[in-house]
């Protein structure tokens, strides 16, 4: 990844923001999933290029995911797992919060891939989800007529929270008008099912090797925005996407917040200092 230089303006907001004068937007609590799959071209990952018109990362590639919908925050959701309690503790937040966050991250992937991690059981999962009548539920869920829990409900599903693992958090720069406070989930691919382009917010999607997918953005042929630039790069250190979810366990997930500082003459956006080392090894 090039070191991310801002522009002028940006600059300027960043320097208005850091002396008082201007107020940061509220950011908006998030959930998004790295979803994986092994193959011959080693651990590939799951991308979506939003569409050009979109007011938020227009024409970027991103991961599943989107924002905490109210409706996400329902305590009577048939789930199986860990506890929100015990993703309240991993993911730095309250109970009523964290269990939302799972929600959406549940929700969206199914709305924007077509994966459903859920199953009729504990330890179970639904094998196919392309079914005319299953389509027509994920539809409904995204045009927000459906809400999660009566979809899992009347289907006689559980929400598989064991089958997430998390990785990192985020918050939009306090420069940008629009802003996320976005969790990062990790997931694998579940057995028989498949990914689909369904989302109405992309143009475009693909099963890219990790590998592929950052020699790509290197280059200029797809856009990342940094977080998920640098998911990736972390990601595609391990061999195969179990590893990658044995990998998410204890891992510290600290809010971080990009902000804009100085070096070497230049405005850069700032990046976790722990990535440090493998951003210069590439």
């Amino acid at each position: 990844m090039r070191r991310v230089v801002l522009p002028e303006h940006l600059v300027a907001h960043a320097r208005e923001f850091a002396e008082g004068t201007r107020t940061p937007a509220e950011p908006r609590n998030a959930a998004t999933v790295v979803l994986l799959r092994d193959g011959s071209q080693g651990l590939s990952v799951y991308l979506l290029r939003r569409q050009t018109s979109m007011a938020f990362a227009g024409g970027m590639c991103v991961f599943p995911g989107g924002g905490v919908d109210q409706r996400d925050f329902d305590a009577s959701v048939a789930w199986a797992g860990p506890s929100p309690a015990e993703w309240a503790t991993r993911l730095h937040t309250d109970e009523p919060t964290a269990r939302a966050l799972v929600c959406a991250a549940v929700r969206e992937t199914f709305e924007e891939s077509g994966v459903l991690l859920a199953g009729p059981s504990a330890d179970e999962v639904v094998a196919d989800t392309t079914p005319d009548d299953l389509e027509a539920d994920r539809v409904a869920l995204e045009a927000r007529e459906l809400p999660l829990t009566e979809f899992l409900s009347r289907r006689g599903l559980v929400l598989r929270s064991d089958l997430l693992g998390a990785w990192s958090a985020w918050t939009t720069p306090v420069f940008e008008p629009r802003r996320f406070r976005t969790w990062f989930f990790v997931a694998e691919l579940p057995a028989g099912q498949r990914t689909r382009d369904v989302s109405s917010e992309s143009d475009q999607v693909a099963w890219l090797p990790v590998a592929g997918a950052m020699a790509a953005a290197d280059a200029g042929e797809i856009a990342l925005m940094p977080p998920t630039y640098l998911t990736c790069l972390e990601v595609g250190r391990h061999p195969s996407a179990a590893d990658v979810i044995a990998a998410s366990t204890g891992r510290d997930l600290a809010m971080f917040t990009p902000a804009a500082q100085e070096e070497d003459g230049e405005m850069l956006l700032s990046f976790p200092e722990h990535l440090r080392p493998l951003l210069e090894e590439r």
